[in-house]
């Protein structure tokens, strides 16, 4: 089995990830290092067998209060990364980098596909983008693909993200929320998905493709709050407030799984209801 450095270890994607990949007999080695101080980076893979590489860390809340350190972090960061990878790494085969599918902002097709051109509406988005571009760079020399991971969800998740908000205020059974758009129609796919496609696309990505990771299957606001009431006998008042509608909102955002699963196979499908079930039973555990 493969030694994975994975960065972002510690984060919400990344702790799912580690589990699934070591439970799969992979070795999973967290970064320790800042992604802004290269010479620690060095440091630290100085010595070490990697074969392959996960990138997960970054800034991945659209809301997040300082526009800059979108850039610092997610780009600058990755390009730190890939200097130290590139300086003292020989025996790597595969380099999974995970942009976002957000690069993709408003655009009339659906579901959206990898050669649908970028058009980023916000900050997060742009920097991903830029991300992606700067790691192109170092694609003569190293083993690199891109993956752009649409909306998915899990035990776990910062509760400033949607879903996890919503099923917090469902298990503590509060009487009212306060929501932003409505009217947003998104996939809400199964972290646990994520992870398969990952550890897939790390054996069978081909170098310097991008992958859309997603399942095809969207859903509205409104099915994930009703699937909620099902699930908990809760019915909540929701109340629109006009700070939480974002400028440039992405309001529908569904992808075009082919490209993966011709790369991947088929991967595992979680419902929905399954999924906010996992959750409900951690946000009632804690």
């Amino acid at each position: 089995m493969s030694s994975i450095l994975l960065t972002g270890a510690a984060g919400f994607t990344g702790q799912h990830f580690t589990k699934m990949a070591e439970s799969r007999g992979h070795r999973v080695l967290a970064l320790q290092s800042d992604l802004n101080d290269v010479h620690a980076m060095e440091d630290e893979l100085n010595g070490q067998r990697i074969d392959k590489v996960v990138h997960l860390a970054g800034i991945s809340f659209v809301g997040h209060a300082d526009e800059t350190a979108f850039y610092k972090v997610n780009v600058i960061g990755t390009v730190n990364l890939l200097k130290a990878l590139k300086n003292h790494q020989k025996h790597l085969t595969g380099i999974l980098i995970a942009s976002s599918a957000n690069v993709y902002g408003n655009c009339d097709a659906s579901p959206i596909a990898e050669d649908q051109p970028p058009a980023p509406v916000n900050h997060y988005a742009m920097s991903k983008l830029a991300m992606e571009h700067m790691a192109r760079t170092y694609s003569d020399c190293l083993p690199l693909f891109l993956a752009r991971p649409f909306n998915y969800t899990g035990p776990g998740q910062s509760p400033s993200f949607l879903i996890p908000k919503l099923v917090d205020h469902f298990a503590r059974r509060v009487p009212q929320i306060e929501l932003g758009n409505l009217h947003v129609e998104r996939e809400f796919n199964d972290v646990r998905l994520v992870c398969d496609a990952y550890l897939a696309l790390l054996h069978k990505g081909v170098p310097g493709e991008v992958y859309n990771v997603c399942s095809g299957q969207p859903y509205t606001l409104q099915a994930v709050i009703t699937a909620l009431e099902e699930l908990t006998g809760h019915h909540m008042q929701v109340n629109v407030n006009p700070a939480f509608v974002r400028a440039n909102e992405v309001h529908r955002l569904c992808g075009n799984p082919d490209k993966l699963r011709a790369c991947t196979g088929p991967l595992p499908a979680y419902a929905l209801k399954d999924t906010l079930s996992s959750m409900l039973a951690a946000a009632r555990a804690s």
